[in-house]
């Protein structure tokens, strides 16, 4: 078994746990459109690009829920596909996988690892809303507070090591605050991470420049358009640790859009900054979600 497969199997027993709830007539659903979030580019539920206090699924305190997720980003010289699940137990705690898989096409030749070359990524998450609510306690100035963590394992541990990353594998800590303001129909979060991600983990963690823990905020706001549409922004800062390549922060510009209950989608336009020598990543972000 891999590394992984301690984590993968809590992912099924959690899910199998979910679906033995549903049958025991627990719940179902419940939340507001988009009030759930949307799937991040590590399976999280949040946004695009930052990790949320929201617990993934349409559950209340009273059920079960998930989701799953596919997501594609197209840059100028890389792109970037994921796919990805959660599950949400009782809107306290959620378990998220997700697979990433960054194409380099051309540029792979450019870069000396043959075109076409890939890196892949397996990130299993796990979250714990500590206190507060971000929808229903409306009366309140306290956000929703959540605690999580990420274990990411990356299958490039001999070209990681050769642009001077420290590690093929890594682990994330954060804490985020979420607010939802109905009336100004307004969400805001703030998320505090630690972290020696490299690009997010796709180039390895900790470097030749820097090897410890970096903290790095991960601030989001949008405005409800309509009941369905979410317009909004991000910004994500990143660790600047290896030498032969400097890493900027990311920023994106997005909309949400709810179908119904169970699906949701989202565009944006996002900027990855710098990515292995190749300069001004900017291009499309494109997410579509399932959940209950």
């Amino acid at each position: 078994m891999t590394r992984l497969g301690p984590i993968l199997a809590a992912l099924v027993w959690t899910v199998l746990t979910a679906q033995a709830a549903l049958a025991a007539d627990l719940e179902p659903g419940g939340k507001l459109l988009l009030t759930r979030g949307v799937a991040s580019v590590e399976g999280t539920g949040g946004g695009g690009l930052a990790t949320w206090a929201l617990i993934t699924g349409d559950e209340t305190e009273r059920g079960v829920g998930g989701e799953a997720e596919a997501t594609y980003v197209a840059l100028p010289n890389y792109d970037l596909s994921v796919f990805g699940a959660g599950v949400g137990l009782f809107d306290r705690f959620e378990l998220t996988y997700a697979r990433q898989s960054f194409q380099t096409g051309a540029t792979g030749a450019k870069l000396g690892l043959g075109r076409n070359f890939t890196f892949d990524q397996d990130i299993v998450g796990a979250k714990l809303r500590l206190f507060g609510d971000a929808v229903y306690d409306q009366d309140s100035w306290l956000p929703q507070l959540a605690a999580g963590v990420q274990y990411k394992s990356n299958d490039r541990d001999a070209v990681i090591h050769a642009v001077g990353g420290r590690s093929a594998v890594g682990v994330d800590y954060y804490l985020a605050a979420t607010k939802l303001f109905l009336n100004e129909s307004l969400v805001l979060d703030a998320t505090l991470r630690l972290t020696k991600a490299n690009q997010f983990g796709l180039l390895g963690f900790g470097g030749d420049k820097t090897s410890g823990y970096s903290p790095e905020f991960e601030g989001s706001a949008g405005y409800l358009l309509t009941r369905r549409l979410l317009l909004g922004a991000e910004y994500r800062s990143k660790p600047n640790n290896l030498g032969f390549a400097q890493e900027d922060g990311a920023f994106d510009a997005f909309a949400a859009y709810a179908l119904n209950h169970t699906l949701s989608v989202t565009a944006a336009y996002v900027d990855l900054g710098d990515i292995a020598t190749f300069r001004n990543q900017r291009g499309l972000f494109f997410s579509i979600q399932a959940g209950f």
